[in-house]
């Protein structure tokens, strides 16, 4: 596994959770949080992060697909990853290359990263 997400990494650049955080709030990126309800439940959202479950992810973020979100405006758009610990979404944004959003990368370290970095978090 440390093998594949060397592999998937290797392809973009990964950000840490101020740059995550300035993206978002200059609206340059998407945040989008792939993390599984009860884990969204015990520690909080990130505010403004769209929240997509993991299994959705594709589906939703295709700008020309018939299941897509309304922001997934086109296939330049900046997306960031935000799975619990930055492992899960290294996978996530390495599909989503391969769906044509070349400027999806992941957070590393996650939630908690963003977490440990005292960045804003609703309950």
């Amino acid at each position: 596994m440390d093998e594949l997400l060397e592999r998937v990494r290797a392809d973009y650049r990964r950000v840490e959770a101020g740059e995550a955080y300035d993206a978002a709030r200059d609206g340059t990126a998407l945040l989008v949080d792939i993390r599984y309800a009860a884990l969204r439940d015990r520690d909080g959202l990130i505010p403004g992060a769209l929240v997509v479950e993991r299994n959705e992810l594709e589906w939703r973020l295709d700008p020309r697909g018939s299941h897509r979100v309304p922001e997934a405006t086109g296939h330049d758009l900046r997306v960031v990853v935000i799975c619990n610990e930055g492992y899960a979404s290294s996978l996530a944004a390495e599909s989503l290359h391969r769906l044509g959003l070349h400027r999806a990368t992941d957070l590393v370290g996650g939630f908690q990263a963003w977490k440990a970095a005292g960045l804003p978090v609703t309950s």
